[in-house]
């Protein structure tokens, strides 16, 4: 009887330990499966996905827009090597210019272009040198009376070398001609070498003291006239009313018919 029990009990706990082996190899095979389950849906995923890429319609080419040599619009979906330097358009599928690609400059046109940059270079610096001269003007003068004083006095500077080279010019043809009268006394004999190295100085320093005289003189008028537009922009930049009476300006000197004035006093050299 007690090997009965005993026995029985033995296979009692031996079913037990089947049914604990059958249970785990069951939830094993369950995670297995299951696994394998994910495992082929993301390969499935992944088979759609690149079947979707690989019938998909491939996206449309660019359209672009190009002129040839005569003048011609044309549209391709490129540009064709001869009209590559020519310039073009890249439009959307809608004709919306997307981006622009500029000609290539000929070599005219890249000299027309240094020369309009080279034009805007001298007219900022002139327009430079406009303001900095306007700014010295102010800074310079307080009203019109000292503008005028100072046109006088630079003036009367160019006056003073004007009449002192023509006092030594008349000087030297006085001269002149008392050397000629020499020279026509020795009639056939030779006149010796000093008095014609003298007349021939004298020659030499009338054209020295005529040139020095045409250029006073032009001096004499620009620097008249460049006063005179000082008085004006002066009068402008300080706000003034052009139609008020402007004070007079100082009488200009006696002048030649070349606008300067001709020395009436005699002078040393």
């Amino acid at each position: 009887m007690a090997d009965w029990i005993t026995g029985s009990s033995g296979s009692k706990e031996r079913r037990q330990v089947d049914r604990r082996k059958l249970d785990g190899e069951g939830r094993a095979g369950d995670a297995g499966r299951r696994s394998r389950r994910r495992g082929a849906a993301a390969a499935g995923f992944a088979l759609v996905v690149a079947t979707s890429f690989a019938w998909s319609p491939a996206a449309p080419a660019a359209t672009y827009k190009w002129v040839d040599d005569k003048g011609v619009v044309h549209y391709s979906d490129k540009v064709p090597p001869e009209a590559v330097n020519k310039g073009s358009q890249e439009l959307s599928k809608e004709g919306v210019p997307l981006r622009r690609t500029e000609p290539v400059p000929t070599p005219e046109q890249r000299r027309a272009r240094e020369a309009e940059d080279e034009r805007k270079r001298q007219l900022a610096k002139q327009q430079d040198e406009a303001e900095r001269r306007d700014r010295a003007l102010l800074a310079s003068y307080t009203s019109e009376r000292e503008i005028d004083l100072s046109r006088r006095r630079s003036l009367a500077t160019i006056e003073a070398v004007i009449e002192s080279a023509t006092a030594y010019s008349e000087q030297l043809k006085k001269r002149k001609v008392a050397v000629e009268q020499q020279r026509a006394g020795y009639r056939d004999k030779p006149v010796p070498i000093v008095l014609e190295r003298e007349y021939e100085g004298i020659n030499t320093e009338l054209a020295k003291q005529a040139e020095l005289i045409g250029q006073k003189r032009a001096e004499w008028t620009a620097t008249a006239a460049r006063y005179d537009a000082d008085r004006v922009r002066w009068r402008e930049l300080s706000g003034l009313d052009r139609t008020a009476p402007a004070t007079p300006a100082a009488p200009a000197a006696p002048a030649t018919a070349s606008s300067a004035p001709v020395a009436t006093k005699s002078s040393t050299r």
